[in-house]
């Protein structure tokens, strides 16, 4: 309930009074301590209670076997002895936490429980010892006063099965955390000087090779070597269709050969697996408040002063006002009302929410940095998105080759890929796989030049290469005007124009171009059902963006952005009083990422940027940012129906134990029903945040 309070041991928290949680979860779930403590209060106590509720049901009605058998006015001695193990042994935490709780000024609800179970032992211990000492309006028809040593009792057990159902339930919500550790395997197949022997995981080096064979999980992040297989990867992307792993492929740590056998390189191991950073990720964001949580936050700084000023209140109508006894319905009313009150429902309300939120995320490959983008995240209107890596696969390939009659298409191309070797152009890769990929042989350029803005130029076999856009090859005084048009129909079909000339003369147009992903298009269907509006950023030509924008519906659209112009953008539409979603890389857009009101950081494998945004997608591709809306509507609903229960809770609950039906239907509350009421109140919020584990994303 409170992160803020961090100790270095196993303890209580000093404002709520709830064991704390171990910051690091292990992969094995150990029992807690205090739930094997409880555990044991709880059974001996129950044991003691059943027939101390037996005893005092038989003293209500005369005649009953168990008074004939015993001296007059030993039932009162009876219930002492069967009682005051149950209250000053079974209560003893909540004493202790009771009198901590006034230390440190901050009262919670083991204040109500200590004060309501100290009141009702304390009054039927001096009513069993001096009876003589009460008035008239403190006895009952028999000419004694009434004592309450079964409620006292009752209030503790079944608090203390509260307290046993509560941390059995709140283990649950690190179920997420425990289920990811559990996908690591324990060894890993390392392959040294020819053999291949299995060491712990442990010992995996950077650098060292390792065999996977079809069925293994993948034991770290690295790069395929040899062989080729299908990965499993949805227990970290969420993504349940398998991906196809080839020589230089990227695998990560902990999913699933399907098929086939490979050995991989290892190039993070330990705690920079991207596992690793998604369990601290998650620990992270359990722990971080959201901002719905402060509504909770300043009820929960009245509740317990409230609270007891009620019982007061409470005490004093029912003694100048109450039916015979009056003392003692005053006492009975007072201490129902300060049993039935519970505070730690308000205040478990958004923070088991939000833990168990955060870790079903997780399994869906969207990683939430902390609870406030969480609950931030069902309230975008607005999403900016970048282009390259977002909407396309960020994977440019050479789909046309073009060239004027006269030339062929590997000497169009052949002679593009010996200049592009001295580039370090983005797309340079493109050219030079797709020459690799046809056999074409490489010789070397001179006089290679790179001309910012236009394009490059060289000497190959005594030849002059010039690539790059028209204006380059006009600066030239060479004729473009062949090439215009074959460029401008490549760029309407969102495709970047390469025009080539060979030895002063035209040679052709390659066209390069980023395929969209295949999930944008449904994504963003999806996303403008929702009311969504998108906005497109690239640093493409205006031709290009218009092709892309016009193939997947966008209306909106800028070209040649910059990232300094991406950082205006969305400051403009905060502007315009929209809530901003920003999608990028994580690492270029790093400005607009940190200026939207959510950041998403697109990303694929152990290159997703975890740290650079409120929200990571690990599959990378828009359909994360439906499910991260999914998450959030469904976390802040799980939310709200938490907060709305224990509100009512308490709003219906507290004037039921004052007795305010009393006048019209003679019913009151038993402190017994209170106790019963209150303990099952934290475990009610506490199930129904585990049910955010079986959402659908």
């Amino acid at each position: 309930m409170h992160p803020e309070i961090v100790r270095a041991e196993p303890g209580n928290c000093p404002i709520c009074g709830m064991a704390l949680e171990p910051r690091t979860v292990t992969a094995t779930e150990e029992e807690s301590p205090e739930l094997r403590d409880m555990s044991r209060r709880f059974w001996i106590s129950a044991i003691l209670t059943v027939p101390l509720l037996g005893i005092a049901m038989a003293d209500m009605l005369p005649g009953m076997p168990v008074q004939r058998t015993l001296p007059a006015g030993a039932l009162p001695w009876l219930e002492f002895l069967l009682a005051t193990p149950v209250v000053l042994w079974g209560g003893l935490p909540f004493f202790q936490r009771g009198w901590t709780s006034l230390v440190n000024r901050a009262m919670n609800m083991f204040t109500l429980i200590a004060m309501g179970t100290g009141v009702a032992y304390g009054y039927s211990l001096v009513a069993t010892i001096v009876p003589g000492i009460f008035p008239p309006s403190f006895r009952e028809m028999s000419g004694k006063p009434a004592v309450y040593f079964e409620v006292a009792a009752a209030i503790v057990t079944l608090v203390l099965l509260g307290q046993v159902l509560e941390l059995r339930a709140r283990s649950q919500t690190g179920a997420a955390i425990r289920a990811l550790l559990d996908l690591a395997p324990k060894t890993a197949r390392v392959v040294r000087d020819g053999a291949e022997v299995d060491i712990p995981l442990d010992q995996v080096q950077i650098g060292d090779s390792l065999r996977v064979r079809p069925g293994e999980k993948i034991p770290v992040d690295g790069i395929v070597l040899e062989g080729s297989s299908s990965v499993d990867e949805s227990m970290v992307t969420g993504e349940s269709l398998p991906v196809e792993k080839n020589p230089g492929a990227k695998v990560i740590g902990a999913t699933v050969n399907a098929a086939g056998s490979f050995i991989m390189r290892a190039e993070h191991v330990g705690s920079e697996t991207l596992l690793a950073q998604i369990v601290r990720m998650v620990s992270a964001a359990q722990r971080s408040r959201a901002p719905i949580q402060k509504l909770a936050d300043k009820v929960a700084v009245w509740f317990v002063p409230t609270v007891i000023a009620a019982a007061v209140v409470t005490f004093i109508v029912w003694a100048v006002f109450g039916p015979e006894p009056r003392f003692a319905h005053a006492i009975v009313n007072a201490v129902a009302v300060l049993i039935i009150a519970c505070p730690c429902a308000l205040g478990l309300a958004t923070p088991m929410a939000i833990m168990v939120g955060t870790g079903r995320g997780a399994h869906a490959g969207v990683l939430i940095k902390n609870a406030e983008a969480l609950e931030t995240m069902e309230k975008i209107n607005t999403l900016v998105v970048d282009k390259t890596g977002t909407l396309t696969e960020g994977k440019p390939r050479v789909v046309a080759v073009k060239p004027v009659a006269g030339v062929s298409e590997d000497d169009l191309l052949q002679s593009l890929a010996v200049l592009e070797q001295g580039s370090e152009h983005p797309l340079a890769s493109a050219v030079l796989k797709e020459a690799k990929d046809r056999g074409l042989a490489l010789a070397g350029a001179k006089e290679f030049q790179a001309h910012a803005g236009g394009g490059i130029s060289g000497t190959i076999e005594g030849r002059a290469v010039v690539a790059g856009n028209e204006v380059l090859l006009q600066e030239i005084n060479i004729d473009a005007q062949p090439l215009i048009g074959i460029a401008e129909n490549l760029r309407a079909q969102a495709q970047t124009a390469i025009l080539v000339a060979i030895g002063g003369r035209p040679a052709g147009v390659v066209g390069i171009a980023d395929r969209v992903k295949p999930t944008t298009p449904a994504a963003l269907a999806d996303l403008k059902r929702e009311g969504i509006r998108i906005v497109m950023l690239t640093g493409d030509s205006q031709a290009t963006a218009a092709a892309v924008a016009r193939e997947l519906g966008i209306d909106e659209f800028e070209a040649g952005v910059m990232p300094d112009k991406k950082l205006e953008t969305v400051k403009r539409l905060q502007g315009e009083a929209c809530i901003v979603a920003m999608a990028g890389d994580g690492i270029n857009d790093a400005p607009a990422l940190a200026q939207a009101d959510i950041g998403i950081a697109m990303g694929t494998g152990t290159d997703v940027a975890i740290e650079s945004a409120d929200i990571t997608l690990v599959k990378g591709d828009l359909a994360g940012i439906v499910r991260a809306r999914k998450l959030s509507r469904a976390t802040m609903k799980n939310i709200r129906q938490n907060l709305f229960f224990a509100f009512i809770y308490n709003a219906v609950g507290v004037p039921i134990a004052a007795g305010v039906l009393y006048p019209f239907f003679g019913l009151l509350l038993s402190p017994i029903l209170a106790a019963a009421a209150m303990s099952f109140s934290s475990v009610s919020v506490i199930s129904n945040s585990l049910r955010l584990r079986r959402v659908k994303l």
